[in-house]
């Protein structure tokens, strides 16, 4: 069977949506990102969407952060500046802002700071072999994508989760999916996670279903990181 996911992280690790061809939802949450690859791996999964960044800059400057906060306009606060690679084996918040300085002329935020572990995780387990099958997304793009523009309200508010959740239902049901999937979904939300971590996950999900049928689109300029991986998002 023809399974696609969309992986966001949560309090408790990663939350995984994973998506049937008939539209229908399964939810886990799984501690480590190397899960999600083995799945991929045993054919378990035939694409994976992750809300992480994969290809990090030496200078702090991804050609698909800026082109994909200039297509979110106001919502361009939610893609944050990539950290760079200097400041990835950072332990505290300190450390990593003295190597992003040295680095990049810049420091990092807080927020940023906050990725680096989940990031470490993503980077240990990534080849550009496998960036066809797994690969960066952001679900605020995705959501823009669904509802033709950028979704206004935020996630964190009950109109936010009900507008997304609104927008998967519409989308779910294009795929023969029961009247209200995404909705019903936020009604068995796992333990460990937040009602907008699953919208995320369901909506990178739909991108990595999308991805089969080539109607994506790839953000960026085609540059790779030393390691070899695309700086790309994929939308």
């Amino acid at each position: 069977m023809t399974r696609h996911a969309g992986l966001d992280g949560c309090r408790a690790g990663w939350v995984l949506a994973t998506l049937d061809m008939d539209g229908s939802i399964e939810l886990d949450v799984i501690a480590a990102f190397d899960d999600a690859v083995v799945a991929v791996l045993s054919g378990q999964l035939d694409a994976l969407a992750v809300d992480m960044p994969i290809g990090l800059p030496e200078d702090g400057h991804r050609a698909a952060d800026v082109e994909a906060r200039r297509r979110l306009g106001a919502r361009r606060s939610t893609v944050f500046p990539t950290p760079c690679r200097a400041a990835l084996g950072a332990t505290d918040y300190e450390e990593a802002l003295a190597a992003s300085r040295r680095a990049t002329g810049k420091g990092l935020s807080v927020q940023a700071f906050n990725l680096l572990a989940r990031m470490r995780e993503v980077d240990r387990n990534m080849r550009p072999d496998l960036q066809d099958r797994i690969f960066e997304c952001h679900p605020e793009l995705a959501f823009a994508r669904l509802a033709g523009s950028p979704v206004a309200s935020s996630k964190h508010t009950a109109d936010g989760i009900a507008v997304r959740a609104a927008l998967l239902d519409r989308a779910l049901a294009g795929l023969g999916a029961d009247a209200g999937a995404a909705t019903a979904a936020l009604g068995r939300v796992p333990s460990g996670a937040r009602s907008d971590d699953v919208v995320d996950a369901i909506a990178i999900a739909l991108v990595a279903r999308d991805l089969a049928t080539g109607s994506v689109e790839r953000l960026g300029d085609g540059s790779r990181d030393r390691r070899g991986l695309r700086m790309e998002i994929v939308a």
